[in-house]
């Protein structure tokens, strides 16, 4: 048994190109064009069941970052849709045996970067330039090593969490995927004669069980996970901008 990362579509001296990124770009396309399908021909009363499903979604985008964040941050609701839909989408991609690009450390750090330059800005934009390099320097200057640690923690542990979540959750599958195929061959090998020989390459312990931890990780998890890292980013642009 092996666990390996995103595979290698294409590399050169200067380019390599992973099916992480490949998935996260066939991901932001389906994402995209269910918004487009969703969206076309709005009437101002909704008069087909493609116009109710795209109502409800941005009123629950619009209530989640109300209720997180409140009515000062009501801008943000595409951006939080959109970290939600591509997070929950890439890790449920692992259900069509692709891999899933959550499960790859440098797609979520990635976007904790981005989340991280948002938070940056609004922390400048509540105290300034000065007020926020003063931050680090409370409640003593002797602080400042922990300060700027904690501050460059905060991508790095929304990033560890989503993707150790993700990365658990495959290698626990595969563990249990592989003992199961073990104790098929275990199992029936026991049995004498030319049944047991042919019975034994049969992984029969296999069937029901992966596909009830494939209902835990891949679909549970994934869509906690990325609620979870959701959350995360709007709780943190609303501490920045509170000070």
């Amino acid at each position: 048994m092996e666990v390996n990362g995103a595979s290698i579509v294409y590399q050169n001296d200067w380019f390599v190109l992973s099916g992480a990124v490949v998935t996260t770009w066939i991901v932001m396309a389906v994402v995209t064009l269910v918004c487009i399908f969703l969206t076309r021909n709005l009437k101002v009363h909704a008069t087909s069941r493609r116009q109710v499903i795209a109502e409800f979604l941005v009123k629950s985008a619009n209530n989640l970052v109300k209720n997180n964040m409140g009515e000062r941050f009501g801008s943000y609701a595409p951006l939080a849709a959109s970290v939600l839909a591509i997070s929950v989408c890439c890790s449920l991609s692992s259900l069509l045996g692709a891999f899933p690009p959550t499960g790859d450390l440098s797609t979520v750090l990635g976007w904790a970067l981005v989340i991280f330059t948002l938070i940056t800005y609004w922390k400048i934009r509540a105290g300034g330039i000065g007020g926020y390099l003063r931050g680090y320097l409370q409640p003593v200057p002797v602080l400042l090593p922990i300060n700027i640690i904690g501050e460059v923690m905060t991508p790095v542990s929304m990033a560890f969490r989503h993707y150790g979540n993700i990365a658990s959750g495959m290698i626990i599958s595969m563990l249990v995927y592989s003992a199961l195929a073990s104790l098929s061959t275990m199992v029936l090998g026991a049995i004498p004669g030319v049944v047991g020989q042919i019975l034994s390459g049969v992984p029969i312990f296999q069937v029901g069980i992966p596909a009830v931890l494939s209902i835990y990780f891949d679909l549970f998890s994934s869509c906690i996970q990325a609620f979870i890292f959701c959350t995360l980013m709007m709780v943190n642009i609303k501490l920045a901008a509170e000070g």
